[in-house]
């Protein structure tokens, strides 16, 4: 009997020839859709009408079935919620490690477990496989796509419930798996945007979600002086430089966002660069060292990795030292943990830069 699989389908050409790919494996499939808006047609964002049905047309093209999770309640209380208030906080969150740790290996899974699914799969770029030991481990995609990044919250015993088909093609053979499969979106252009603000316009989206105007502030330097005044701290994010909307002779950066003084931080060039940080939130795949051991991380999901030196702190928390001065360590961004082969050692959320207060 044929192992049943519940594929997350988000009705783009990644899920799509991930559930080809599946069925050459001999899987029985089953296609699934989460519906995350109360949406009308033509919209946007990702998980509305018209991306079901792209989902569903090409279930029927392979003649699997398709159903729809109404996720709608969990992703505005968990996703959106999250994102508005880490806004808020003064820190830059990515609601795509949300969405992944609390829907998709969540909510999700929890459901296809229930309903007697072997597996639950999506067409993320990364690998699961077993390590030295024998243990289903996750590992970063070889394909320049790679997206282990966004699956540190995964918990190491989901692993073995979890398949990421595409492994490590690139995208130009994603596209070509589904157009030889004659599936009709296999030129689909991708989802660059956070789903639910495709127009990038974070401070407008807040302000519709919360009721609540932007709160100008004061621009500082790092000794406290005023600059110049500020929209609002929604509006700015560490490393920033353009659309800052005040000029002073010489390029400057956002080092921090101070949100009980309503300030914003400003420094010249440099500023931006720090030697290290303490995460929060900690999720490691295995036992980690209590003695400091050697990472190799990555800070934003577009950076190269860098070497650190970890050390595991009390309450959920580590201290990342860099090997070399890092750029615009992020509050609210995600750290994800690699070791020399590969594989994905945890993750956290970025605290503080330069091993400020824990």
């Amino acid at each position: 009997m044929k192992e049943k699989v519940l594929l997350g389908m988000s009705g783009g050409v990644d899920s799509a020839a991930s559930a080809v790919v599946l069925l050459q494996m001999g899987y029985d499939v089953t296609g699934m859709t989460m519906q995350l808006h109360r949406a009308e047609k033509n919209d946007r964002r990702c998980g509305t009408p018209d991306d079901r049905e792209d989902a569903a047309k090409v279930c029927r093209q392979l003649g699997i079935d398709h159903i729809t999770l109404d996720f709608t309640g969990r992703f505005e209380e968990t996703v959106i919620g999250d994102f508005i208030a880490e806004y808020q906080r003064g820190r830059t969150p990515n609601p795509c490690v949300c969405c992944n740790r609390f829907l998709k290996f969540g909510a999700a899974l929890e459901w296809a477990q229930e309903h007697g699914f072997a597996y639950i799969a999506t067409g993320h770029y990364a690998v699961i496989r077993p390590d030295e030991k024998g243990e289903k481990r996750l590992y970063r995609s070889a394909s320049k796509k790679d997206q282990s990044y966004v699956l540190w919250g995964l918990k190491k015993e989901q692993l073995g419930k979890v398949l990421f088909p595409l492994g490590d093609r690139e995208k130009d053979d994603t596209r070509r798996l589904a157009s030889e499969a004659g599936l009709h979106l296999s030129q689909k252009p991708d989802s660059e945007d956070i789903c639910f603000v495709p127009d990038h316009d974070y401070a407008a989206f807040i302000r519709r979600r919360t009721g609540q105007a932007e709160i100008p502030g004061d621009f500082v330097d790092e000794q406290g002086h005023v600059l110049g005044r500020h929209q609002g701290i929604w509006h700015y994010t560490i490393g920033q430089r353009k659309g800052l909307g005040i000029s002073l002779g010489q390029p400057m950066y956002v080092k921090s966002i101070d949100p009980a003084q309503n300030r914003v931080v400003l420094g010249p060039e440099g500023c931006q660069y720090s030697s290290g940080c303490i995460l929060e939130s900690m999720n490691y795949h295995e036992t980690p060292p209590q003695e400091p051991f050697t990472v190799w991380v990555k800070l934003r999901y577009s950076a190269p990795l860098s070497q650190a030196a970890c050390q595991v702190l009390p309450g959920e928390k580590a201290r990342l030292l860099f090997s070399a001065p890092q750029r615009s360590v992020t509050p609210g961004q995600s750290a994800v943990l690699y070791d020399a082969t590969g594989k994905v050692l945890g993750g956290g959320l970025i605290l503080c830069p330069d091993g400020g207060q824990a």
